[in-house]
């Protein structure tokens, strides 16, 4: 018998002990349903399946290498980040353990039962009161440049209704860049000139005007979707105001790939019974006035703004493109003395994994405090995501071209919207 097969590892790691001889069935499979499947099964983010033996035993070494070295499960915030966040995926060193003794002993199946578990999804840990979405699938054709798409999806509520958890569900994640979902009131104005049924409209490129429109909208946010982002439930006595006889406004940027796509986002909430003590409002800081030279590794580009109003902080969203290498979430006294702390870092930045970060404890952020968002851009050739480390870039909506947003979600008194949190009466 292998020699790894006899080692019994009796240390204790995370309160468990590792059995020797680990079984693929008994031991490795359960960590993948808890850390791995919701984006290594069909239809997700990751490009291989993790639900039977004969899909995980061609990848129980890079696995093995990929959980030891952080790699795996994918996350960026920084060591030097003050925040603890309630989302952070990576294994506990017991877990680790499973997968390392298990390929050291020869990555044996074990006895297979007669009937394997569900592969997890990412909603399996959501439950939708309600489900909404585009009525057709939409088109993607190959290697185009397409518009950001907007669908108006009615909504059948006649009283104010609070929304405790939203999850965007893309049918084909690899064409969706990202999508926001706003709450458009009765009272709005924005965007009355697209259809009402959900299909697809997008202002046409010669009117300057709808196009500024679109871009200029100052409506609540319900949730923002980018690439990794998994179904949120807010923190318990929090939700998201949905005012009567609202609209909810899908906001996708679809990339096309090589081949023709299709899809078909839908929307899950979930909804609360009573009001809550405290009211989400989704936030953001960010430049649209960027010029980032050619050939430039380390360009920066930075925003500050004052809280009118105290604030509990719940997460934060950095936001950018292919050039994008690090973001940084700072908040400053409202004394205008003592160093910064540094709520987040995300270093690197992965465009292709673009994570919303959840406080385990929500922070309190006094009136006053001066909050600081730094984004660092890498146009140089020695980013390999750069699209053309030769062409000097601005802001917009493409790929190619470059954003700096950070959202960031605060809880506030249940009575106040997002005007009345910025009045300064």
């Amino acid at each position: 018998m292998r020699t790894a097969a006899f080692l019994l590892i009796l240390a204790l790691l995370g309160g468990e002990a590792v059995a020797a001889d680990p079984e693929f069935y008994r031991d490795v499979l359960p960590v993948l349903q808890r850390r791995c499947q919701s984006c290594h099964r069909a239809g997700e983010t990751a490009p291989m399946a993790f639900g039977t033996y004969a899909e995980v035993r061609p990848w129980a070494t890079a696995i093995r290498e990929a959980v030891k070295l952080k790699k795996m499960p994918p996350w960026f915030a920084d060591a030097a980040s003050t925040s603890k966040f309630s989302n952070d995926p990576r294994l506990p060193e017991a877990e680790v353990a499973i997968l390392d003794a298990w390929v050291a002993g020869g990555a044996l199946e074990g006895k297979r039962p007669r009937s394997l578990p569900r592969p997890v999804a990412q909603a399996d840990s959501f439950s939708s009161d309600l489900t909404l979405g585009i009525p057709a699938p939409f088109p993607v054709p190959a290697n185009a440049t397409i518009e950001y798409q907007y669908f108006v999806l009615r909504l059948p509520f006649t009283y104010d209704r609070w929304v405790t958890g939203v999850e965007v569900r893309p049918t084909d994640r690899s064409v969706v860049h990202h999508a926001v979902l706003y709450v458009r009131p009765p009272s709005s104005k924005w965007l009355r000139g697209a259809p009402a049924d959900g299909r697809p409209w997008a202002p046409a490129a010669n009117d300057a005007g709808a196009v500024a429109e679109t871009r200029s909208t100052l409506e609540d946010i319900l949730a923002v979707y980018t690439p990794g982002t998994r179904g949120v439930r807010f923190p318990d006595g929090m939700a998201k105001k949905v005012p009567a006889g609202s609209d909810l406004v899908l906001q996708v940027h679809y990339t096309s790939k090589k081949t023709p796509a299709s899809d078909q986002t839908a929307v899950g909430l979930m909804l609360a019974a009573d009001p809550p003590k405290k009211r989400i409002l989704t936030l953001q800081m960010g430049r649209d006035d960027l010029r980032i030279p050619a050939n430039t590794a380390d360009y920066q580009a930075s925003v500050s703004g004052v809280l009118p109003r105290d604030a509990m902080l719940i997460n934060l969203t950095p936001h950018m493109h292919l050039r994008g290498s690090a973001f940084d979430f700072e908040a400053f006294p409202a004394s205008g003395k003592g160093a910064a702390d540094l709520l987040l870092r995300v270093r690197p930045y992965d465009f292709f994994w673009q994570f919303t970060y959840t406080l385990a404890t929500p922070k309190l952020l006094p009136k006053g405090t001066v909050l600081k968002w730094t984004g660092y851009f890498d146009n140089s050739k020695n980013n390999p995501k750069n699209p053309d480390p030769n062409a000097e870039v601005t802001w917009g909506e493409q790929s190619w071209q470059e954003m700096m947003i950070g959202f960031f979600d605060v809880a506030v008194e249940p009575n106040m919207d997002k005007l009345s949190f910025f009045s300064r009466n």
